[in-house]
């Protein structure tokens, strides 16, 4: 036994037939062999297994092959099934969220040691995928097939050639810092830095010395001369974000800048002379903003040369499938979780109120509280609908309540169907309908 499991890969084989395991012996695998899974192995049993084959057995063998294959999710299951088996409602959910593959009886064990091999060989590939770098470097980038992003696109190729200020506006959480990034490594400036500023974040009394820095006694704590953001960015890129928070007081000074090209220290009389790049952003209405005397008029007509407007998510369509994956894809490391149907789907009717990060939040949720191959939509708590307004008819509001109390038992119960059917007293058939309705499979 030790020289086959040094020889030949591991290969769990849960199967009531004896001479069916023997002929799978004889394909160069070392078989670890259960009868069912009513007493599942120790977790030490599973270790080193890639590959397992599982038979569906009857009805009531189905959520223990379910509870028994979430716990061990990276193996690359294989089912072996009879052909009458493949018209149940339950075993073909079954293969098509937990399986990587299916084999329908009676065995043709040339097409099935195929099967194992070429499961083997994606086990082994993918168990070698290296984690993806988070760094911005390397993953940001402006992804999306929407026409929206294709016209953001071509903008920001054409912005390549000019250095005019740009103000980029947009929803919170649409991604402007990303967008105001890809500006500057598209442009002559390159090379410079690129220093971003939140200017909602900058306390009122500090805001002009931490753009524009202080000369050593500017005022009480100024124990040494600080360069500014400003300063900083020079020969590059000024990132200055929610542009709409900045005070009255420090607008003229950013107004002087973009005029004359020239700053002054806090403390200093000395004119500096920089080449910057202005690149601003916003989710407020400054014209709004302007007309209410919280933003210069005069500012804002410089800030806005050239305007990049960020749709929201819930105006791309399929790109937020697109940018779930990739989010996804960094998440993952070597775990082989990917999106069912029902979470496409879901992710696809969410309105994204919190747009892009809140995409990037509820996939890195997912990865973590998915028990399957699949998230489900539950994992991206996106199981239950908005609430009803009081002009919704009565249908409307049962419908509700229906798929809240269906999403609640369903995440009691960890996804077991029996048990979910039976605390809401209903048949299986009905359950499985009633959670292919709700988009809760």
């Amino acid at each position: 036994m030790n020289h086959r499991q040094q020889q030949y890969p591991t290969l769990f084989v849960c199967h009531r037939n004896n001479e069916l395991v023997k002929e799978i012996s004889k394909m160069e695998w070392d078989v670890r062999h259960l009868n069912s899974l009513a007493s599942p192995p120790p977790p030490s049993w599973m270790e080193g297994i890639q590959v397992g084959i599982i038979e569906i057995g009857t009805a009531a063998d189905i959520d223990s092959i379910e509870t028994f294959i979430r716990h061990h999710a990276s193996v690359f299951w294989i089912a072996m099934v009879t052909k009458s088996q493949m018209n149940s409602h339950d075993v073909r959910y079954l293969l098509k969220n937990y399986f990587y593959d299916f084999h329908t009886s009676p065995p043709d064990f040339t097409r099935l040691q195929y099967m194992l091999g070429h499961a083997l060989g994606m086990a082994q590939l993918c168990g070698n995928e290296r984690k993806p770098s988070l760094a911005p470097e390397s993953t940001e980038t402006i992804l999306g097939q929407s026409q929206s992003m294709h016209y953001l696109r071509e903008q920001l190729q054409k912005l390549s050639r000019c250095q005019l200020p740009v103000l980029i506006t947009g929803e919170s959480g649409t991604g402007k810092e990303l967008v105001a990034r890809q500006l500057h490594e598209g442009s002559e400036c390159a090379d410079g830095p690129f220093v971003a500023v939140n200017c909602g974040a900058l306390p009122a009394q500090l805001v002009q010395s931490e753009l524009f820095g202080h000369e050593k006694g500017a005022f009480t704590g100024a124990t040494q001369r600080k360069i500014g953001k400003m300063e900083a960015a020079n020969h590059g890129s000024l990132f200055l974000d929610e542009i709409g928070d900045l005070p009255l007081e420090e607008q003229v000074n950013l107004l002087r800048f973009l005029q004359e090209k020239t700053i002054e220290r806090v403390g200093s009389h000395q004119s500096i002379n920089l080449n910057v790049r202005i690149i601003a952003a916003t989710h407020v209405d400054l014209e709004e903003a302007v007309r209410q005397g919280k933003f210069r008029e005069d500012l804002y007509f410089r800030l806005n040369v050239i305007r990049l407007k960020i749709p929201p998510l819930r105006e791309r369509g399929e790109d937020v499938l697109l940018l779930a994956r990739n989010f996804l894809h960094q998440q993952k490391g070597e775990s082989q979780i990917d999106f069912s149907e029902p979470a496409e789907a879901a992710m696809l009717r969410h309105g994204w109120p919190g747009n892009v990060r809140e995409l990037i939040n509820r996939v890195q949720r997912a990865t973590v509280m998915a028990t399957g191959r699949y998230i489900q939509p539950i994992d991206l708590e996106l199981e239950s609908g908005p609430p009803p307004t009081s002009g919704e008819c009565l249908k409307a509001i049962r419908e509700v309540a229906e798929r809240e109390a269906l999403a609640r038992v369903l995440n009691e119960s960890q996804g077991k169907v029996s048990s979910v059917a039976k605390q809401l007293n209903i048949s299986r058939a009905t359950l499985y309908r009633l959670l292919d309705k709700h988009s809760l499979l």
